[in-house]
């Protein structure tokens, strides 16, 4: 893979990985495109939420330090039985909202065949997911009242919010920022706010992501065929952090003035584009 192509990956995962559209689909469809296997697919979408990570803590930097500071608050919340402040309410929700999703992709790792794995990346999937999920998006976002802040949010919401990150890291196209974004509306809570949450509490499963990428590529055996490196990977993440951190100002200022519906007509034309194209993609 040229040192090009790399950089269009890289630019797309980072423009993709916040908007609701499935960072995971494009970057499996330009990998396939430009002819990268399955373990070096997996492992550069991995490696790249290091820098799409890296944008959202600096972006919400404000949020993330008052989320570290809580969590010293929270860690001796039993000794001092004090009421947990703001920022100590969200580092809990973040923590609350990590677990399933976490054991989902160490299960999916560790546990499922890899012709498995190979079948829910294919072309099929992904664009059965991305219809489907735009859809139950366009559902949340159009139903009911949607008025509700952090301060509202409960560890049970957090909880639901978060175990839905598991589909993601299971099914490309289903995207984890739209299904966590998607549970938030369904819950009641506004379209920045949803969109906030949603970054926030993908910073742990993001993290592990990005180390588990890192780590593969470090090891990764050339003369067993593998075609991308380590630097490849870092690359690939410093472009991510740039696009990352444009794609999150960007939905949050749209988020503003606008719903989610153009999202969610994107994912519906690219879902077809997609079924249209599968007869030439299978003999190409």
């Amino acid at each position: 893979m040229s040192l090009f192509q790399l950089l269009i990956i890289a630019a797309i995962q980072g423009i993709t990985e916040w908007l609701p559209i499935s960072s995971s689909a494009h970057v499996l469809l330009l990998s396939d495109t430009f002819g990268a296997d399955g373990r070096d697919e997996l492992l550069l979408n991995a490696v790249s939420n290091l820098g799409t990570l890296a944008a959202m803590l600096v972006y919400f930097r404000k949020d993330v330090a008052s989320a570290v500071v809580g969590g010293f608050e929270l860690a001796a919340a039993p000794v001092t039985k004090r009421a947990l402040s703001p920022g100590a309410r969200l580092a809990a929700c973040v923590l609350i909202a990590t677990p399933v999703a976490l054991v989902a992709a160490l299960l999916y790792e560790g546990f499922l065949p890899e012709d498995a794995q190979n079948a829910l990346r294919s072309v099929p999937t992904v664009a059965g997911a991305t219809i489907v999920f735009g859809l139950l998006l366009w559902w949340a976002d159009a139903r009911g009242a949607h008025n509700r802040k952090e301060e509202d949010m409960t560890f049970l919401h957090a909880l639901i919010i978060g175990a839905t990150q598991a589909v993601a890291a299971i099914i490309p196209g289903t995207s984890r920022s739209g299904i966590t974004m998607t549970a938030a509306r369904a819950l009641g809570y506004d379209r920045t706010e949803a969109a906030r949450f949603s970054m926030l509490i993908g910073a742990p499963i993001l993290a592990a992501a990005g180390l588990y990428g890192a780590y593969g590529l470090f090891t990764a055996d050339p003369e067993a065929g593998a075609m991308l490196t380590f630097e490849d990977g870092m690359i690939v993440a410093a472009v991510a952090f740039i696009t990352g951190l444009a794609s999150i100002w960007g939905l949050m200022a749209l988020l503003k003035r606008m719903s989610f519906l153009p999202f969610v007509i994107y994912r519906v034309l690219l879902g077809v584009l997609l079924f249209a194209m599968m007869p030439y993609m299978a003999t190409s």
